[in-house]
């Protein structure tokens, strides 16, 4: 009889519960926590392809401490006490000439950060920053800028809502499995969903309308479509009223963006707008504007997303079950919250290294800032890096830049379960056990029905790999801050941070979760307080204009591509997460590399079939890749899935297949939306011509 553990998926950022049944230490299945509502048993590709993974010998097995320059790919195999002293050794060394604020660490953020933030708090440094750059900053900055919330405060009530509307959000794709099962179950009760976007996708598919748009203009679109809801006052009037500021400001901005104007913009009929407004007001409360996640888009994407906040607080679906929902924690339920792991460390006086920066967008720890510093030393040099579970080199563009850049560094650290391209590029790489083999930090679950949830280890490492929470005690002792990580065990952890909550470590063992709500949890409707400046809605942005920027920006028609020149895009597949999964022996059997897609028409002018081999370049730099000529792209556009082109020759399967998208990116590192801060990835333009038959 084998045993069975409750645990959380690693297999991309959503983390979904699971269920590990394991024989005689070795893992035998892996599906979806069946006790969870939305779960139920489901998992998706890559939650399934965990179990490969897991036996898959082509992934980190010991430390390794590189022997040659730097992506030589020389390496020597390292004990773990060799590896850790070497770091150590070299921070002493960074941190005794600079200070400990040249010490920088980088993860891809999510609900385990206590531990990595209070790592770099320890070690005296405010330099803690995430991936959000490359991914959900603009609409987190956004997000802030209308409610006083960020992006992680605030839940979409897909499963309740009437009508959705889902811009360049490929939410079937992406993949979220609770998201995917709420959002289907909400069209089988007969919600109507409306899809907008500059290719089809499966999201496309499922949708009630499909709309098709040139790329560049989504917020042409939105202002169009606030254009309209003002006009014929189909806003909701009481909740505007009540909860609103700025609404007069944004009636006379948006006056001249009439659908006639945005259908030149967008090649969206005029009527169609007109349409999608009138549908979204019959429908609210229980409508969502879905705000978008990875918006590091475009140059206005900040006043894009802005303006779709603006749009749900128009409709009044704030705090109702069919639209956006403020995110309740413990003390929402009258339940003390978990303990901080950094409660007890001295607040660093430095300050982050980009609170200083001119010209600089809102909020800090910014990567594209540090990356700045680096580079100049300024306002203080950056000269040690922690990337942990993030490869900046594989998500932000121009890696060639990026290396020049990070060349300047005397130590790039890599902890990881994969090798990952800043892994190959840096001095020392230090393998994280897999989900399947390590314990992390308990964490909050936020929501209508908030709770404590927990990664439990399932088996002991296959290889000479440690988890997070040990790799990180045993560098603070190192590094003479072992007092503040005075932990033995995992269970040392969990016990301090659950003191005085009233749950006991062994509370997790039924489900994996502990909910500490009986019921869902909302705000007085007629009592709404949002963490703004004013404590309303704002549609003109304290926030925003102390800062120096406008609430509302006018909209600047995005330049349109030369002859056989194209406005680059990407995006993800279900099957792969990032630069995750390529290397995978299942994933990678689905989908082993990349294609272009162009649309047909502009294909045929340049002699280009489907399947064929063409060359795509830009600033200097190209590439060859199967096309795939459809009519369900723009134009204007060609689209590639990201995350290919491995340059790591120990990931056999991956290596040199397909096209890395962000190689094409050359130049971009440092375009960025100026408000939100977010890289503007699509401002790329690339040539695409024949190449050869495939």
């Amino acid at each position: 009889m084998g045993d069975t553990v409750y645990s959380m998926c690693g297999m991309c950022a959503v983390r979904c519960p699971i269920r590990v049944e394991v024989e005689d230490g070795v893992v035998k299945w892996i599906e979806g926590n069946p006790q969870v509502p939305g779960i139920e048993g489901s998992l998706c590709a890559k939650g399934s392809a965990g179990l490969a993974f897991e036996y898959d010998t082509e992934r980190p097995q010991y430390p390794m401490i590189r022997d040659g320059a730097r992506g030589s790919g020389k390496w020597k195999k390292a004990t773990w006490d060799e590896a850790l002293d070497y770091i150590a050794e070299k921070l002493k060394k960074i941190t005794e000439k600079y200070g400990a604020k040249a010490i920088a660490l980088a993860d891809r953020s999510g609900p385990f950060t206590d531990l990595t933030k209070s790592f770099v708090k320890a070690l005296g440094s405010p330099n803690y920053l995430t991936h959000d750059d490359g991914c959900n900053r603009n609409v987190n900055m956004a997000c802030q800028s209308v409610l006083g919330y960020g992006l992680g405060d605030i839940a979409y009530g897909l499963a309740n809502a009437k009508y959705i509307v889902l811009e360049g959000r490929n939410l079937l794709e992406a993949i979220q499995v609770k998201e995917v099962n709420a959002i289907l179950d909400a069209l089988d009760a007969g919600a109507k969903l409306t899809y907008i976007d500059c290719r089809a996708t499966v999201t496309a598919s499922k949708a009630n309308r499909f709309l098709m748009i040139r790329p560049g203009t989504d917020y042409a679109f939105n202002l169009a479509i606030i254009h309209v809801i003002l006009k014929e006052r189909l806003y909701d009037i009481d909740f505007v009223n009540r909860y609103v500021t700025g609404l007069t400001e944004l009636e006379s901005f948006v006056a001249p963006y009439t659908p006639e104007w945005a259908e030149k913009e967008t090649g969206i009929p005029g009527q169609e707008i007109i349409n999608v407004a009138r549908e979204a007001s019959a429908a609210k409360p229980n409508v969502i504007f879905h705000a978008g996640w990875m918006t590091s888009r475009y140059l206005d994407s900040f006043y894009s997303s802005r303006a779709l906040y603006i749009l749900n607080c128009l409709m009044g679906n704030i705090e109702t079950k069919g639209g956006l929902i403020i995110a309740k924690g413990p003390k929402d339920a009258g339940r003390k919250p978990l303990n901080s792991l950094g409660a007890k460390i001295p607040d660093v006086k430095d300050k982050i290294v980009d609170a200083g920066m001119p010209d600089k967008s809102l909020g800090t720890g910014h990567l594209v800032n540090l990356y700045k510093a680096i580079k100049t030393g300024a306002p203080y040099p950056i000269k040690a890096f922690f990337a942990y579970r993030h490869d900046p080199i594989a998500s932000l563009p121009d890696p060639e830049a990026q290396k020049k850049v990070l060349d300047n560094l005397d130590l790039l650290v890599s902890i990881d379960v994969n090798y990952s391209q800043a892994g190959w590029y840096s001095d020392v790489i230090l393998p994280e056990a897999t989900y399947l083999e390590r314990s992390n930090i308990l964490s909050t679950q936020t929501g209508p029905k908030p709770g404590f949830i927990m990664r439990r280890q399932a088996v002991q490492p296959r290889y000479d790999a440690k988890p997070a929470w040990e790799i990180f005690t045993l560098l603070a002792e190192r590094m003479g801050a072992g007092q503040y990580f005075p932990y033995k065990s995992i269970e040392d952890m969990w016990n301090y941070q659950l003191e005085g909550t009233g749950v006991k470590i062994e509370d997790f063992s039924a489900k994996g979760m502990v909910g500490i709500a009986k019921d869902p949890i909302f705000m007085d409707r007629n009592n709404l307080k949002f963490k703004t400046p004013s404590g309303k809605i704002e549609f003109v942005s304290e926030m925003v204009h102390k800062a120096g920027f406008e609430s509302f920006k006018p909209y600047v028609s995005p330049r349109k591509p030369e002859e056989a020149t194209f406005r680059l895009l990407f995006g993800r597949a279900s099957m792969h997460s990032h630069a995750q999964w390529q290397n995978n022996i299942y994933l990678n059997e689905i989908m082993p590399e990349n294609v272009l897609w162009i649309n047909e028409q502009e294909a045929k002018k340049l002699g280009i079939k489907d399947g064929d081999t063409v060359e795509v370049s830009s600033n200097g730099y190209s590439a060859k890749i199967k096309a795939k000529a459809t009519p369900f792209i723009h134009p204007e556009a060609v689209f590639t899935v990201h995350g290919f082109g491995s340059e790591i020759p120990l990931k056999t399967r991956a290596y040199k297949k397909g096209v890395s998208d962000n190689r094409l990116q050359t130049g971009l590192l440092e375009t960025i939306d100026p408000v939100g801060g977010g890289v503007a990835m699509c401002e790329c333009m690339v040539k695409v011509k024949a190449g050869g038959k495939a």
